[in-house]
């Protein structure tokens, strides 16, 4: 029997934490060797989210006071709050230096430090570990990947836009200074913490622009299209949330360069993601929708064509839990110890 990678998921109280749970259970390279949660913490896991309850895993624990030397851990799952991450990782890496990890925060996506400090409100608090967080959107940065002790998983909302458009940008197949994206998620997406705006009377029944002309995702997207062009793009962003559990759908409207139509646009995404095993491209014409990818950790893509001569809209669609986040992770996770990229996440989408 093969040996079984010892896997740390801090921050398993939370919705992205108990996907990683959810899903790490059925891969057969990973055991699960520590859980933490600060309010949980001496609990069963099966206490905190009942579908467990079939299952031995270990009581959830608080951070103080770990031994991170005395657990040899192989890898460990950062779903912690922002800024959290990088004060925990300079005392786990400078106690376990051989501990891969993978961060689901956003505390070393922004490369630019200057940058984070900005979008973030406070200073980067490691900014030596910064240097070389590789950014794991496994689709683009995949031998890169590979390399690395640390990967910073890409957000959920940058993640369903960056699939369909950077294949397109690195073609030079559509206008740099033409993209507008406009983008949906459901309620998970703002985490499990109890906030008066998430109650189920003030969502319910309504739909809502949110962190409009400033989001925080937009200094990733401006990060990853800039680096794919070879230039600064600044695009449109708008998110916006929508009263279900899971899911992400971008509509994101393109101009095609130098004449290029959208049956062309569609044709370099169904090229760059022929071999890709979680991305798929539609026929020409067809959409997907967010139902057809919930609990899967697929992308679906669509192209069609705008009314307006050169223009196309291409839409995208993922599980903002799945491929936005956990399964993303543990996609990174199977990349970084050398297990085939696939394994323990290629479950079909639930439905209905």
């Amino acid at each position: 029997m093969a040996t079984k990678a010892k896997i740390g998921v801090l921050g398993a109280s939370g919705y992205t934490g108990a996907e990683l749970v959810r899903m790490l259970l059925r891969h057969p390279r990973a055991e699960i060797a520590l859980l933490t949660a600060e309010r949980s913490a001496g609990k069963a896991m099966r206490d905190v989210f009942p579908q467990f309850s079939p299952y031995e895993l270990p009581t959830l624990v608080a951070l103080d006071g770990l031994d991170w030397a005395s657990m040899k851990l192989d890898l460990v799952f950062c779903a912690l709050p922002h800024a959290t991450t990088q004060k925990v990782l300079v005392e786990v890496l400078s106690k376990a230096p051989s501990t891969k990890i993978v961060d689901l925060s956003a505390d070393f996506r922004l490369a630019d430090t200057t940058a984070y400090a900005k979008w973030y409100g406070h200073e980067h608090h490691a900014p030596e570990l910064q240097k070389e967080a590789v950014y794991g959107l496994a689709e683009i940065h995949r031998r890169a990947i590979k390399q690395a002790r640390l990967v910073a998983n890409p957000g959920c909302y940058t993640t369903c836009a960056q699939l369909p458009l950077i294949p397109l940008i690195r073609a030079k197949a559509i206008d740099l200074d033409e993209i507008v994206i406009d983008a949906k998620s459901g309620m998970t997406g703002a985490g499990r913490a109890a906030k008066e705006a998430m109650l189920f009377s003030e969502v319910s029944e309504g739909f809502n622009a949110y962190g409009v002309g400033g989001h925080r995702h937009m200094a990733e997207l401006d990060q990853e299209f800039s680096a794919a062009a070879g230039r600064d793009v600044v695009v449109t962003f708008t998110p916006h949330l929508v009263p279900m559990n899971r899911g992400i759908l971008s509509t994101i409207y393109v101009r095609g360069k130098r004449g290029r139509t959208p049956e062309e646009l569609h044709a370099i995404l169904l090229k760059f993601y022929a071999k890709e095993p979680f991305v798929h491209v539609l026929p020409f014409g067809q959409t997907p929708q967010t139902r057809h990818v919930r609990g899967s950790n697929m992308t679906f893509i669509g192209v069609a064509a705008d009314r307006v001569p050169g223009r196309a809209i291409v839409i995208s669609a993922l599980d903002n839990l799945v491929k936005g986040a956990s399964g993303q992770a543990i996609q990174n996770m199977n990349l970084v110890l050398g297990y085939p990229e696939a394994m323990g996440i290629d479950q079909v989408a639930l439905f209905p």
